[in-house]
């Protein structure tokens, strides 16, 4: 546990670097190949990701393709594809596996803007956390005499500040997304 500000700062930065790896897994409408990402397929005996099996291009606007490098992996590819929860409907051709994005409908964009409000709120809880280690950090060391009062106080106040420029952070992400799926 450190109160040192550049410790708490790479922290909070983990969370929101986590968001936008989250962010990128909701499906707007358009192709992009980070919705595949968290794909994980059945092959060599394990569960691999699926960029360790293919590779993800965007020829299109609403078409994914997966270029499978083994032969014997395209079957497990697609399942893993179109069980993902996605919403997808993988179909193979060779060893290409094609995945059209259907566009979203009003009631799908909804709910995929509450899945985003979700993945935000815990990316602010994770944030928050962070600045009560250093805060919990700062009282200790001012009670084991390591800093005086004010010397609390005025750290307290900067780790407020960097919680609020994070938070913003968060907040100004979600709002983009939000209008990525809506606008579509």
């Amino acid at each position: 546990m450190s109160a040192d500000i550049n410790h708490l700062r790479g922290r909070m930065e983990g969370a929101v670097k986590s968001l936008h790896s989250e962010f990128g897994g909701l499906r707007t409408g358009r192709a992009n190949a980070s919705l595949l990402d968290n794909i994980q397929v059945e092959a060599y005996g394990s569960n691999t990701p699926l960029n360790q099996v293919a590779n993800i291009s965007v020829p299109e606007p609403h078409l994914l393709s997966v270029q499978v490098w083994d032969k014997g992996n395209v079957k497990s590819v697609e399942k893993a594809i179109n069980a993902a929860g996605l919403g997808l409907n993988a179909a193979a051709d060779g060893q290409l596996v094609r995945v059209p994005i259907p566009p979203l409908s009003q009631e799908r964009r909804v709910e995929l803007t509450k899945v985003a409000k979700k993945y935000a709120e815990d990316a602010k809880v994770a944030t928050r956390n962070v600045r009560r280690d250093g805060m919990d950090t700062l009282k200790k060391m001012e009670k084991d005499g390591e800093i005086s009062k004010d010397e609390h106080k005025k750290r307290e106040e900067g780790i407020q500040k960097l919680t609020d420029e994070f938070i913003k952070k968060i907040d100004d992400a979600l709002a983009v997304k939000e209008k990525e799926i809506l606008g579509g």
